[in-house]
């Protein structure tokens, strides 16, 4: 498909521009200039039309200590461009970064768009006639956030874009989500599994803010890998972007097919990483340990034992999940992840036969008789797997509700024991059968009988007040 690239300087709105377009709050936005980092790519979609649309940081020449990888992911966006949208700002008018701007997109000889943002009434229109000195034939004063003007920007890219072609969602590639603590090689590792500086990598923590997108292709398949931002203990997360970076990344695990969950192997697991990785659990996603910068610590054969021993106890309710050492620096032991990640995929998307699941239960059922529950014991009816990604499984009883953790989790051992489920995690839901369903109508229970109470002598043989003195009998 084709791409084209959103330009301009910090803060002019190109990330607002990119949500608007595509339709969706793809991209982070805040007042605070310098929050888009990294290419940001997003499908763009007008009528019967699609393709690409790439959001960059802000272009700036300063000595800053991201200024230079950012200007580097502009200039790559700019060179695998079809189309230029050059972002300003209408309410601070031109600026001298603007022409440089200008300048560079006339030595990359692509066409280009020039949008005037924030103007955010037709009254305000007449501040994008000094930026026709900037030499762009084609000017649209547009307003991302109230998106005044982004109607007739889209009918100037129709002509930009490819036929949309539909494509079936069982043929979509696996999103895998590269999750962790911040500077633990997230980054690095992605861009070496493309060939190329594709994100910003720095040695300051925090340098990824957003959820990026990366399609790679590998052994002839494609991948979706999304960068997320490092996720630290909730306790140390206190400006409000950051925040919004966590919340990102932690919805990327829920929307993956798997995740890649990568730990520093000079600092071992933490607490966060297990929390990180009970997220992904909770949600039945698979989950594979990285761990990272292992050439640093490979010779000592101590490192190897403590992180086995942190595995299997932080780790224990993952079942054994898989964990590589690897060099995201020097691409070291990265051949064996895609392997295992196509068995993942395959056991992730496997179905089982109605009969095969009967069968399977029936026998451990069998083999360890349920409990009793009250006066009865409890009975399965039948069983069938209702879903993949993760499989699922339905077991229909004459009492749901009262299985017990530990049988249910004996049968989710037996059902994952005899369908080769071990490296994902599968789930087990417990219904009631629809003759069940109906309560039986209670009994009215008769009112209490009511009438004068009967007054006489106590037991003690007193007389009550208001009595009547009793005949002797004769």
């Amino acid at each position: 498909m084709s791409v084209i690239a959103i330009l301009g300087r910090p803060n002019v709105g190109k990330s607002s521009l990119f949500n608007r377009l595509i339709q969706r709050s793809a991209a982070l936005v805040d007042d605070q200039p310098g929050v888009t980092r990294d290419r940001h790519y997003g499908r763009l979609t007008i009528d019967d039309r699609e393709g690409w649309l790439v959001d960059t940081g802000g272009f700036e020449l300063a000595a800053e200590t991201l200024a230079s990888p950012i200007n580097e992911q502009i200039r790559l966006a700019l060179l695998e461009s079809d189309l230029v949208i050059l972002v300003v700002d209408g309410l601070l008018g031109r600026h001298p970064r603007d022409g440089e701007l200008a300048e560079l997109v006339r030595k990359a000889d692509r066409p280009a768009l020039l949008a005037v943002n924030k103007i955010d009434s037709p009254e305000k229109e007449n501040l994008a006639l000094e930026f026709h000195s900037l030499g762009f034939s084609s000017l649209y004063p547009v307003s991302a956030a109230h998106g005044l003007g982004v109607a007739t920007l889209k009918e100037a890219l129709y002509p930009f874009l490819e036929p949309s072609i539909a494509e079936p969602d069982e043929n979509s590639p696996p999103r895998i989500a590269v999750v962790g603590r911040p500077n633990a090689g997230k980054s690095s590792l992605i861009n070496h599994l493309c060939g190329q500086n594709r994100l910003v990598v720095d040695a300051t923590p925090g340098t990824t803010r957003d959820a990026v997108d990366v399609t790679i292709n590998m052994m002839g398949r494609p991948y979706i890998l999304v960068d997320t931002a490092g996720v630290r203990r909730r306790g140390r997360v206190s400006e409000k972007l950051e925040k919004l970076s966590v919340l990102r990344a932690l919805k990327s695990v829920e929307k993956c097919d798997l995740a890649l969950l990568v730990v520093d192997a000079s600092e071992g697991l933490a607490d966060q990483d297990a929390h990180i990785a009970g997220r992904a659990f909770e949600r039945g996603r698979p989950v594979v340990f990285l761990v990272n910068k292992w050439d640093l610590i490979k010779e000592k054969k101590e490192a190897r034992e403590a992180f086995t021993r942190d595995m299997e106890l932080k780790m224990a309710f993952l079942e054994k999940a898989p964990w590589l050492t690897v060099s995201a620096l020097k691409g070291q032991g990265l051949n064996r992840l895609w392997p295992l990640v196509d068995r993942i995929m395959e056991q992730y998307s496997s179905r089982a036969s109605t009969a095969e699941v009967n069968k399977v239960v029936q026998a451990a059922v069998e083999a360890h008789t349920p409990p009793y529950v009250g006066q009865g014991r409890l009975k399965f009816y039948y069983a069938t797997q209702a879903s993949t990604r993760p499989p699922s499984f339905v077991i229909f009883a004459n009492r749901p509700d009262a299985v017990h953790y530990s049988y249910k989790r004996y049968l989710i051992n037996k059902l994952k024991a005899a369908f080769k489920l071990d490296l994902i995690p599968a789930r087990v839901f417990f219904r009631a059968r629809h003759e069940d369903w109906a309560e039986k109508p209670k009994k009215k229970s008769e009112p209490p009988k009511t009438g004068p109470r009967k007054t006489g002598a106590s037991k003690t043989g007193g007389k009550k007040a208001g009595s009547v003195k009793s005949q002797p009998k004769k």
